[in-house]
């Protein structure tokens, strides 16, 4: 652990409220320098929501009973994917529950191959811990990124909220899938009960000490049908918290890609995303998901957006970027800054 690294996270994080426009606008300035005002439009499909794990905080945990379980074609994930480019998308996100068996390794496998096949699009996974090996065999079949959010750098907290797995498995995951030649990206919840600031400020700076390609965070929202229900965020009377982790993140990782999350916009109704993008983020997570599967994929509640689709919708978000000042990205490459 770098402390001297540590403490200036520390600082910037305890800045006092009368001063966080000036950390807003600081962040805005590194994120203007190193990635430009273009922002990049990845698109999310939530192929299923079958899970064997039974993370305390999550609404797709195995042991909820009330979730409607679905599981997406190949057909309907390439369907959507076929459109992405002409909404100017040119990242498919493949997120889920985590799902590990032979027969699902080898179907997403095959799906990565028809969308690269097909469509030429960079393929993201968001599917939770892998051997090493299944690693390898997604990379060969076509995978071009992988996110992995470690949640907590808090060995202890990490394990109250994740029985299934520990914490050094999770970092050896990123050490396997970077060794794999992935675009690694990973990230961290923001409040859960447990955390405290120091803890936030160390996991801001596992981010940097792990390089990411890609930093995805949000704020903990409870999930009524979760151990954690009716528990709050320890930061709910210091909500603009979250917009200081994502300016601090920016600042001590100025090459790393930071998206715009729903969460945000769960938190502050219809501008959370975007000021998420004037505070240090700089890429857009559009959602996807085939409208009729959506609901069923709610790992916190009142998911926004769950009727965002078509190509109605992704004419509205190019338009709004432009209303933002920002420009949307063209096209992708292998480069660190087009994640």
């Amino acid at each position: 652990m770098n402390l001297h690294t540590r403490k200036e996270i520390f600082d910037i994080l305890t800045t006092p409220s009368s001063n966080r426009q000036e950390l807003y606008s600081r962040a805005d300035a590194v994120r203007k320098e190193n990635m430009g005002d273009e922002i990049p439009l990845r698109g999310i499909i939530e192929f299923t929501n079958i899970c064997s794990n039974d993370c305390i905080y999550c609404g797709i945990r195995a042991s909820n009973s009330k979730v409607a379980r679905y599981k997406i074609t190949d057909e309907e994930i390439l369907e959507v994917a076929r459109k992405m480019p002409k909404w100017q998308q040119w990242t498919v996100v493949l997120q889920s529950g985590e799902a590990d068996s032979k027969a699902e390794n080898l179907r997403i496998g095959n799906l990565i191959e028809r969308i690269k096949k097909e469509t030429g699009l960079a393929v993201t996974l968001s599917v939770g811990n892998r051997s090493k090996d299944v690693f390898a065999f997604w990379r060969n079949c076509g995978a071009d990124r992988y996110l992995m959010r470690f949640e907590t750098s808090d060995k202890e907290l990490f394990e109250k909220i994740h029985p299934d797995c520990t914490l050094k498995e999770r970092l050896e995951c990123l050490d396997n899938l970077r060794e794999a030649g992935y675009q690694v990206g990973s990230g961290f919840m923001i409040g859960i009960p447990g955390e405290t600031i120091e803890t936030l400020a160390d996991n801001i700076n596992l981010c940097s000490t792990y390089d990411l390609d890609m930093i995805g965070i949000g704020p903990f929202i409870p999930h009524e049908e979760t151990p954690l229900a009716g528990q709050k965020n320890i930061y709910d009377d210091d909500k603009d918290m979250f917009f200081a982790a994502v300016s601090a993140l920016r600042i001590f990782n100025p090459l790393a890609h930071i998206p715009a999350t729903t969460a945000f916009d769960a938190v502050f109704p219809n501008t959370g995303r975007d000021l998420a993008l004037q505070r240090g983020a700089n890429v857009f997570m559009a959602n996807n998901t085939p409208e009729k599967y959506r609901d069923a994929y709610l790992i916190y509640p009142n998911k926004p957006f769950v009727d965002e689709t078509g190509d109605e919708y992704a004419n509205a978000l190019i338009n709004h970027m432009k209303e933002l000042g920002r420009s949307v990205a063209t096209g992708y490459a292998h480069s660190k800054k087009c994640y």
